[in-house]
């Protein structure tokens, strides 16, 4: 039976202790467990997807690689970037994998044209660009039709990282951010704006109001 998606602020957290965490939700869950919806920011750290190209690490310096199991290949992540990860039992939501793929970067598409800003899908390239610069990446794992990983929206963050690695796979990408092109510039502020859009997208309800300052905190 479907059921409201509990949204969690884990704030700013270190990647593999999550990837561990994720894997260990979706591994244990049952039938009876609660979707969730994690939102939060990591430190810096590079993350390499299951099946990615050494070679497009170029320069990653003094910040950590993580190997993933995630799809698509290398990205950074870093603070002033949100991260939304859906912990989904997709058939519980009727949604297949492209459903949620669609919907994810559909909720991002719409959740910045209010400000004014332009954002679109580019085929063959998953994520969401402005122009030619990427703005959110998106890497999924989906086990036992269970999905984890999820979706990064670049806020107001130090882009240089990405000029050290080919981001996605991709030499000389270009990046960008919402607070650069007039949009959100805080993670409470993005993700306020991006929750609805979410919701209409995958068809999903809310367990928690996260409209509430005190949720942040």
């Amino acid at each position: 039976m479907k059921r409201p998606v509990r949204v969690r602020w884990l704030g700013r957290q270190p990647y593999e202790p999550i990837y561990h965490r994720m894997r260990s939700f979706t591994a244990e869950r049952h039938a009876g467990t609660d979707d969730e919806l994690w939102l939060l920011e990591h430190d810096p750290v590079y993350t390499q997807g299951r099946v990615g190209d050494a070679a497009h690490l170029l320069d990653p310096g003094d910040i950590p690689v993580f190997q993933s199991n995630r799809g698509g290949q290398v990205t950074y992540h870093g603070p002033g970037q949100l991260m939304v990860y859906p912990l989904l039992d997709l058939r519980r939501h009727q949604l297949g994998v492209r459903t949620l793929v669609d919907g994810l970067e559909g909720a991002v598409i719409d959740a910045l044209a209010g400000d004014g800003i332009h954002a679109e899908r580019h085929d063959g390239a998953p994520g969401v660009y402005v122009g030619a610069a990427k703005l959110a990446s998106l890497g999924l794992r989906v086990e036992r039709f269970r999905s984890y990983h999820g979706l990064a929206v670049n806020v107001a963050m130090d882009l240089e990282p990405f000029t050290r690695i080919n981001p996605c796979g991709y030499e000389g990408l270009a990046m960008t951010q919402s607070s650069d092109l007039g949009g959100p510039a805080t993670l409470p502020d993005m993700a306020r704006q991006l929750l609805p859009a979410l919701a209409t997208r995958l068809g999903l309800d809310w367990a928690d109001d996260w409209s509430d300052p005190d949720f942040w905190t």
